[in-house]
């Protein structure tokens, strides 16, 4: 008993050093205390030689170290060896399995606790501990039954508790039940408030979470995690004009300098369209983390400034900032036809480097980068490589097979993510009926589309629909497209009419065309491809006076087509082409070349190019010229011919052009 009385001091350093351990996660050091503590003290071997509440401390700090540590075995091994336990015994213990996912022996322990209630008494503690990890939908049967339990223990009235209830029914999809438990609390503060307008916002609530800050306004003050939440609240419904007002709140209250705010202002602005203001809250900021960084390179993406947010993240890099995978990701949703396929390769070359490649979002965002820019085939490869993939994963795959022109790959890819299975999304269906689309699979189609509603739960989009007129329009069914439009049960947009007539340009029917192009007109008068559609139908038909017609309209309308642009990469710089483009600084060069490709003529509309030749042969000659993109033929008369498949002659233009600027 006296060598116990010696070591008090030593007892409460050790439970101090067994938290920290806990709270590092340093299983190992944690570890060595106890087994120091067993070799200094045998007696703590003989709880009934010592006294009652240093063994106490001592045991419930072995138990939490081993249960933050991940070792719940082993703090059920001492919590099971203790002849004494108190409610923090129990609160660590539970912890321990719920933090490990195993809620069946958490909830076991919990009940086992509340059958020896003679014993030992729940507290708020117990209560937030279990609600903390109420977090999916298969856990609203947790939620209500500690739910009742803390009725029946007397807790519905303390405010954390009616915090974490309310937190814990809006993260398992209660939103409703979460609302009523707000409503019947006698007591809120702005952590209550707080819980409310971060849980709306986060699920997709927005116009309501700013009706709750609001009404917050009239009872408490805002701290900075409720205006990061409210900022994000009008960035998901795109409130420009709420946002300001809360910008302005934000200045008053002096939460401007805070990293959560700042981040928050600038994906606001960057979501209403407002880049010059995010940026300058970025270059104003005093400092900037990961998340800010990443926000600003997102938000440079999104609105199409694809050159400033290259030039950003590279600046990051020359900077040494720390790039991490959320960055590398929101860069990567930069890149497409108009970028450098060379700089997006050696994005990747940094992930292989940072081993970010795990990260499904980089490996996500890498096939997406590389089917963009035209390397499906590295796509697929990165797809192979991958040792877990989500739905999104899948959806990029199943997208590049469908927009190049793979459309039995891609629905063969969509059977095999079922198999594996991974729940298809909208996104997912857009692709296949894309595919079937291409490949002419009209019962494929259908049947994918009302197994959508039927068997995935999944509305409908209009792009769902008018991927099925152009399904139905490509193959000729344009009788039958004009008829499911008529019985869409919503009302169709001006993209549903656009594909039926995008169908009837294909086949040159006038009549469908006509009654197409005069409801995409009602929609959107300005729309240029109705008469640049309508125009094409007219000429095929050698209509010439109808066209003018349109044509005619148009330009009184002011409504301008937009030039087709052609692009090519050389040295990491991706120069870009329209018709009749006399802006390039090389574009007197490019035009000698063009015309030198030409040669003597090109033949409209069969793309041939004449050569002539001192050479006649017996008889003509025909041959597969692979680096012309064409067949070469020499005749009786000892010219040569050479048709030129179109993406030949592109191909043909396009080195010619790059040598000349290089």
């Amino acid at each position: 008993m006296n060598a116990f009385k010696g070591n008090v001091l030593q007892y409460v350093n050790l439970s101090t050093l067994l938290s920290l351990c806990g709270k590092e996660g340093n299983l190992r050091l944690g570890a060595s205390l106890h087994a120091s503590i067993f070799k200094t003290f045998p007696i703590f071997n003989s709880p009934g030689d010592q006294p009652d509440d240093d063994l106490l401390v001592m045991s419930n700090s072995l138990v939490s170290m081993y249960a933050k540590c991940g070792h719940v075995s082993d703090a059920e091994k001492i919590f099971e060896s203790m002849e004494n336990k108190d409610t923090i015994s129990w609160n660590s213990v539970i912890w321990g399995f719920l933090a490990v996912q195993d809620f069946n022996r958490g909830i076991a322990f919990f009940n086992r606790m509340r059958g020896e209630s003679s014993l030992y008494h729940l507290d708020k503690a117990t209560i937030t501990t279990l609600l903390s990890f109420c977090t999916e939908r298969h856990l609203t049967n947790v939620i209500k039954m500690v739910h009742s339990v803390l009725i029946l223990s007397g807790f519905e009235r303390e405010v954390p508790v009616g915090n974490a209830l309310v937190t814990g029914y809006f993260k398992c999809g209660c939103p409703q039940s979460a609302m009523k438990v707000f409503e019947e609390m006698p007591m809120r503060n702005v952590v209550t408030w707080t819980a409310v307008v971060s849980a709306l916002q986060q699920n997709s609530i927005g116009r309501e979470s700013l009706l709750a800050f609001y009404e917050m306004r009239n009872w408490v003050d805002a701290n900075a995690l409720t205006y990061a939440s409210t900022l994000q609240a009008c960035s998901g419904i795109r409130a420009l004009v709420e946002g300001r007002q809360i910008h302005g709140l934000v200045l008053k209250s002096g939460f401007s300098s805070d990293m959560c705010v700042e981040s928050a202002l600038m994906d606001m602005y960057s979501k209403c369209g407002r880049m010059e203001a995010a940026i300058q809250i970025f270059e104003a900021a005093r400092e900037l983390d990961e998340v800010s960084m990443t926000v600003i390179l997102t938000g440079l993406a999104q609105n199409g400034l694809v050159e400033e947010a290259i030039k950003l993240f590279i600046e990051i890099m020359r900077m040494g900032a720390k790039v991490d995978p959320n960055m590398v990701s929101a860069i990567l949703g930069v890149f497409g036809v108009m970028t450098s396929l060379t700089l997006g390769k050696q994005v990747h070359s940094f992930v292989i480097k940072k081993q970010f490649f795990s990260n499904l979002f980089v490996s996500n965002g890498l096939i997406n980068m590389y089917s963009k820019c035209g390397e499906f085939g590295e796509s697929v490869k990165i797809f192979c490589r991958m040792n877990n993939r989500n739905s999104v994963s899948w959806n990029s795959i199943i997208a590049g097979y469908a927009n190049h022109g793979h459309g039995h790959e891609a629905l063969q890819l969509y059977e095999e993510m079922v198999l594996e299975g991974v729940e298809p999304t909208d996104v997912t269906f857009l692709s296949l009926l894309q595919a079937c689309s291409h490949v002419g699979s009209i019962d494929k189609g259908m049947h994918l589309l009302e197994s959508m509603s039927e068997v995935h739960g999944l509305r409908p989009r209009m792009e769902h629909y008018a991927c099925i007129v152009d399904l139905l329009g490509r193959a000729g069914y344009l009788e039958e497209a004009k008829k499911f439009i008529e019985s869409l049960p919503v009302e169709p947009t001006a993209f549903v009419w656009q594909a039926l007539l995008g169908a009837c340009n294909i086949h040159g029917n006038s009549e469908i065309g006509i009654y197409a192009a005069c409801q995409l007109l009602q929609l959107d008068p300005n729309c240029t491809a109705a008469y640049v559609l309508m125009a094409n139908i007219y000429s095929c038909q050698g209509r010439w006076n109808q066209r003018a017609s349109f044509m005619r309209k148009m330009k009184e309308l002011g409504v301008q087509k937009e030039a087709g642009v052609s692009w090519l990469e050389v040295e990491n710089e991706v120069h870009s082409f329209v018709v009749r483009d006399r802006i390039h600084t090389k574009s007197e060069m490019i035009y000698e070349e063009l015309k030198e490709i030409k040669g003597v003529q090109l033949r409209t509309n069969l793309g041939e190019i004449a050569i002539s030749s001192h050479h006649t042969p017996s008889k003509p000659l025909t041959a597969w010229i692979p680096q012309m993109g064409g067949f070469l033929k020499m005749n009786f008369d000892g010219s040569f011919k050479h048709k030129l498949s179109p993406a030949g002659f592109d191909r043909i233009f396009r080195d010619r052009v790059r040598k000349k600027i290089h």
